[in-house]
């Protein structure tokens, strides 16, 4: 039987000698550059492109929030104060004493988060018989929630978190390495516990099936 000569190459001869610095990335090599002026809308995200993407070190505080929530299942959560689509001061308080769903979402007129936001409205009955009420968190401001509200005819409150504290206080995970904020809903009960987190970024109408489910079931 003929015998199979492989060449005498080891696999670290094959692999590039070049060293790369820590300001340099695989994927600042491998990535074209886009110019920082240039925008595109990812599954409900405005994104502004950098030349250059970093990822955080393992220790970065920003990607241990990005994956370990603060508000779990059983807890109360973190209250807050924000201002609605109407600019009124809204605190969380406020919903105490009925089911509350608040959602987290990356941002208005996107069109993963037009999407939810209108499932939301569609069953918005639904969530009446349940005794429940529906809140939309993003860090847009009142005049973008007033316009986006108004526009798809939504009939529940949304709160503008500019600087994003109160998804911070929440915990609230991102994804993509921390460059596409979370889209994260809580179902809590009358007494302000949380009693469901579901997250689910591409397909949004998932949250509403998932919270109608908890709901039906209380």
């Amino acid at each position: 039987m003929a015998s199979l000569t492989l060449p005498k190459h080891t696999l670290p001869s094959l692999l590039p000698t070049q060293t790369l610095s820590p300001r340099h990335s695989l994927f600042s090599h491998n990535l074209p550059i886009i110019s920082n002026s240039s925008q595109s809308q990812f599954y409900g995200l405005k994104v502004s492109y950098s030349s250059a993407l970093s990822i955080p070190s393992s220790s970065s505080s920003s990607v241990k929030g990005s994956i370990f929530a603060k508000v779990n299942k059983g807890t109360v959560p973190p209250s807050f104060t924000l201002k609605d689509q109407d600019g009124k001061n809204v605190s969380l308080s406020k919903f105490k004493g009925k089911p509350t769903v608040v959602y987290f979402y990356p941002a208005d007129e996107t069109p993963g988060c037009t999407k939810q936001a209108c499932a939301f409205r569609d069953s918005y009955e639904k969530f009446k018989k349940a005794g429940a009420q529906v809140v939309g968190i993003s860090g847009d401001d009142p005049s973008s929630h007033k316009a986006f509200a108004k526009k798809y005819r939504l009939p529940f409150t949304l709160l503008s978190d500019e600087g994003n504290k109160v998804r911070k206080d929440w915990g609230v995970p991102s994804d993509l390495f921390g460059t596409l904020p979370g889209r994260q809903t809580y179902v809590l009960d009358k007494n302000g516990v949380v009693q469901l987190i579901y997250n689910n970024q591409f397909q949004p109408e998932k949250h509403i099936d998932e919270t109608l489910k908890l709901l039906q079931s209380l």
